[in-house]
């Protein structure tokens, strides 16, 4: 089973639920934790495990040939990203613009634009007793993270098997990386806060959800702040509000250390168990 958190804002907690939900399920079962947010992972800093596994990450981009470029501008009628512009005599590509689509180089008559490979960021894999924990990272200056989103993707699929749960730490919003985190999953976690602005951030991202066919459910976190209009509005709309997790300062004293919080706070455990039991029901496991 794929099972996506995500969120429409950030803040709302979705890694520390994230880190805490993986390595509560690793005590029963086969995990794979993945952080595709790969402008700032920061999962790793909860999860302690010893690294198996690191590997640079390429994105292919295409170079102009002026020796057998004939200047005919199929290039840049081809191109719906404006990354590869026909200017007098010469023929500019703008890697920042680039998807990496092959069309200009696979579509040129004299084969002007062969595709070259430019490193986006690094992949690195951990194992921390049933959890696998893998993080990749944009490097500095490149602007495109789905790309990167994609290869861990195919990478996660590529070295993990059904035996496997498979979560994935979305970026947080509703744009291009978070449909390119959730479009293969089978369950959808979406976490908000009983705030105005966690009502609201929380309205786009199920309007997301729904325009992409996802089925999804609700967790909200820093339970007893704010009012109740989130539960209000799920109970209106029939989604499903899995868990409330607990506001409390403890809570914010581990993450400010780097620690777990259900090995410490039992009602926050309780939440876990009531999740896994439902991912595990899904699943048609027994938990």
């Amino acid at each position: 089973m794929k099972l996506t958190i995500a969120s429409g804002k950030g803040g709302t907690g979705k890694t520390t639920f994230s880190t805490n939900l993986a390595m509560y399920l690793a005590e029963q079962y086969k995990v794979v934790l993945t952080d595709l947010d790969v402008e700032e992972p920061n999962s790793g800093l909860f999860v302690h495990g010893r690294q198996t596994h690191q590997q640079d990450m390429f994105k292919m981009i295409p170079e102009w040939d002026k020796n057998v470029c004939t200047l005919c501008g199929n290039c840049q009628q081809l191109c719906s990203y404006h990354a590869v512009m026909k200017l007098g005599s010469q023929v500019m590509v703008f890697p920042e613009l680039c998807h990496g689509c092959y069309a200009c180089s696979e579509l040129c008559p004299a084969h002007a634009l062969p595709m070259h490979q430019i490193k986006m960021g690094e992949l690195r894999q951990y194992r921390a007793g049933n959890l696998d924990f893998i993080d990749s990272r944009l490097d500095v200056g490149q602007e495109q993270a789905v790309p990167l989103i994609a290869q861990t993707l195919d990478y996660v699929e590529r070295n993990f098997d059904t035996a496997y749960l498979k979560l994935y730490d979305a970026p947080p919003g509703t744009t291009c990386p978070v449909i390119k985190a959730t479009q293969d999953a089978d369950l959808v976690i979406l976490i908000t806060e009983p705030t105005p602005f966690g009502l609201h951030d929380l309205k786009l991202a199920i309007e997301t959800m729904r325009e992409l066919e996802k089925d999804f459910v609700v967790v909200v976190n820093r339970f007893g702040i704010g009012n109740d209009d989130v539960l209000r509005y799920c109970e209106k709309e029939g989604i499903i509000v899995l868990a409330k997790l607990p506001n409390d300062r403890h809570i914010a004293e581990l993450y400010s250390r780097g620690e777990l919080v259900y090995p410490h706070i039992p009602e926050f455990a309780e939440q876990l168990r009531l999740i896994g039991d439902f991912i595990m029901s899904q699943q048609g496991m027994q938990s």
